[in-house]
């Protein structure tokens, strides 16, 4: 007999389907003549706080730390229990031969079935098989059940697993112990409040890190006015105008007058050099006429996606996996916890498949036009020799697309859902188109060694606009603007008609949406000085795919943070900040990305078996044992 095992209920009936084994439920599964068909419900099975080690260890005391034990006990989550008992009665059943594991496929997924198979004590002569797969349709689910590999292949995404739990289980609770205990009542006075515990996690103290840092950037900023100089020049009824920037050849070149290299400090010094300019002399310095090129953008992983959402929708980036999670359940789209934004070698020669099933049945109007202006202009659904395939750029799975299939399950979605599909549609049907094409003119003009700039640019073919954006309302002045432009030529005099000031101000930087504090997460390598270390991270961020959301709800909920429901900003709250305080005296590194995203890059270098899982381990001891020994010894 074999078995199959699914992360939830949904996705094993879509396998049930697939395999003909009746769908009608039993206590917790379904079993046929050759399959059981059982589920997990998300995580059964968890680490056990320290007192399950000693009941000493419920107090928390600086004698007891750091708690770092030698062999990691686990225990099933009490209100999943009777699902665990069924499962676990299934797996070790004597007449179970294989089990093929489905849970999804990625790390997470893999650590869900890795437990269980731990706590439920499955025995070595049954044999493991690990299902790996894109999408839930029935033929990339027959392919997963033909091509299931032996679970020995997936070791190391496991062990990476295990030691991404266990770094944060001991970061978690030695710090926030640690820091209870030494700092609490502190916290507590700041904010007035009888009693604080001081939560601390591998991720989200450094996304905490990363909000205050922003939000006092911009408390701190103070608005600096500069004052530029705009020219009109030109005949009276087709004026251009320019703006003055210092140049090799001005009188003002370094000059202490000057805010920057547009502006000056004081506006009575910007009107002096206007009457220094008056009744001068312009003419055409050089004219630089070219085209341009937009290819369409990559297409959408999780992070980017969860980014567009929170700005079209205002929604927040766990709504939005949420969504896509049922969409992937649903069979409508591929798998959604990736970081890929390009399309394997083998899924882009087959991509005629998910075109057609769009086409075929998808009944959208915009969508049919589209892919309508497709066939018709003949566009080249040849993806492989393009930017958007790239088997180098993809770990776990590729990006998030279409599969042309499960529209009987779209017209029971919400209008929200079905906005997002079709979002997901709309940047796929893009790729196939061609790129924007732009005209473009840059000019300066000189007027006794000073230096005006100026350029017009507007869009002769639209390509893969048609698709992701409506045309620019102001084309048509645009057009008219760079036609007086274009007949212009170098060395030509030119009417000057009038200069006039423009009032200018610096920007603070700005508050971070929940979307976008997900793409700096993904991106957090940017924010790395060291130019050795942020090459070493490169691709590796903060958290993953799969928890970035998980995160930002967390502080949310603990209340370090507030996110408005209408405009997604988020602002660190007043404990946050006092917390913020704390950490950044005691344990600093901990709210920069250095360390998050090292860590982060460890766990996939095991799971790339580029390094052992007791190196990583030993440097993870080593570095709790010597925060906690200096803040012990300090206090």
């Amino acid at each position: 007999m074999k078995i199959l095992i699914a992360e939830k209920p949904s996705v094993a009936m879509e396998f049930a389907k697939v395999l003909k084994v009746n769908t009608e439920r039993k206590n917790g599964y379904l079993e046929g003549k050759d399959w059981i068909i059982t589920w997990c419900v998300g995580h059964l099975v968890t680490m056990s706080y320290p007192e399950k080690y000693d009941e000493k260890l419920k107090f928390w005391n600086l004698n007891t730390l750091p708690f770092i034990p030698e062999e990691f006990k686990y225990e099933v989550i009490p209100n999943v229990e009777k699902q665990f008992n069924i499962v676990k009665s299934l797996l070790t059943r004597e007449d179970v031969t294989e089990i093929y594991i489905a849970t999804d496929s990625g790390r997470e997924g893999e650590y869900i079935y890795r437990l269980v198979d731990k706590m439920a004590e499955v025995g070595e002569q049954v044999k493991r098989k690990r299902i790996w797969i894109d999408s839930q349709t029935e033929e990339e689910i027959k392919k997963g059940i033909t091509e299931a590999k032996d679970w020995s292949e997936y070791n190391s995404l496991s062990e990476s697993a295990f030691l991404r739990a266990k770094e944060d289980y001991l970061i978690g609770i030695n710090f926030s112990r640690l820091l209870s205990i030494i700092f609490g009542k502190r916290v507590a006075k700041t904010i007035n409040e009888d009693k604080v515990s001081i939560s601390v996690g591998r991720v989200m103290t450094c996304v905490l890190g990363m909000v205050v840092s922003r939000e006092r950037e911009i408390k701190n900023f103070v608005k600096t006015k500069y004052y530029k100089i705009v020219g009109n020049f030109g005949e009276e009824e087709s004026q251009i105008k320019a703006e003055w920037k210092v140049s090799e050849t001005s009188k003002l070149l370094d000059s202490a007058l000057l805010y920057n290299e547009t502006g000056f400090k004081k506006e009575e010094n910007a009107k002096s050099f206007i009457d220094y300019l008056n009744d001068k002399k312009a003419k055409v310095n050089e004219i630089k006429k070219s085209k341009q090129k937009e290819n369409p953008p990559l297409l959408f992983n999780l992070a980017e996606i969860q980014n567009e959402c929170t700005k079209l929708f205002k929604i927040k980036p766990d709504e939005t996996l949420d969504i896509i999670q049922e969409l992937y359940e649903k069979k409508l789209v591929t798998y959604p916890r990736t970081d890929a934004r390009v399309l394997s070698t083998a899924i882009a020669k087959e991509i005629g498949k998910n075109l057609n099933g769009l086409y075929k049945n998808f009944k959208d109007e915009e969508i049919h036009k589209l892919q309508e202006t497709m066939i018709n202009e003949k566009y080249s659904t040849n993806l492989v020799k393009t930017k958007y395939v790239n088997d180098s750029k993809i770990t776990d799975h590729y990006a998030i697309i279409p599969t042309g299939q499960g529209f009987e399950n779209y017209e029971k979605l919400s209008d929200l859902k079905k906005n997002i599909y079709k979002l997901i549609v709309k940047r796929f049907i893009a790729i196939f188109y061609p790129p924007a094409e732009y005209n473009k003119v840059n000019l300066s003009i000189d007027i006794e060694g000073e230096s005006f700039y100026t350029s017009g640019k507007v869009c002769v073919k639209t390509g893969f606009l048609e698709v992701l954006k409506n045309r620019n309302k102001d084309d048509e002045n645009v057009s008219q603007n760079l036609q007086i432009l274009a007949n212009l030529k170098k060395g030509q005099e030119i009417n000057v008609q009038k200069f006039e000031i423009k009032e200018s101000e610096t920007s603070p930087p700005s508050r971070y949406t929940s979307g976008g504090m997900i793409l700096a997460m993904e991106n957090a390598g940017k924010l790395i000085e060291d130019e050795t270390l942020r090459e070493q991270i490169k691709g590796a961020g903060i958290g993953t795919s799969a928890t970035r959301g998980e995160i930002i709800k967390k502080l949310e909920r603990i209340k370090y943070l507030d996110i408005n429901s209408k405009t997604q900003i988020i602002t660190p709250t007043i404990k946050g900040e006092a917390i913020y305080d704390i950490i950044l005296k005691s344990i600093p590194d901990m709210l920069n990305p250095n360390l998050t995203a090292s860590w982060e890059k460890g766990l996939d270098m095991v799971a790339k078996k580029e390094i052992e899982p007791e190196e990583f381990m030993g440097k993870l001891n080593k570095y709790i044992n010597s925060k906690i020994s200096k803040l012990v010894v300090k206090r």
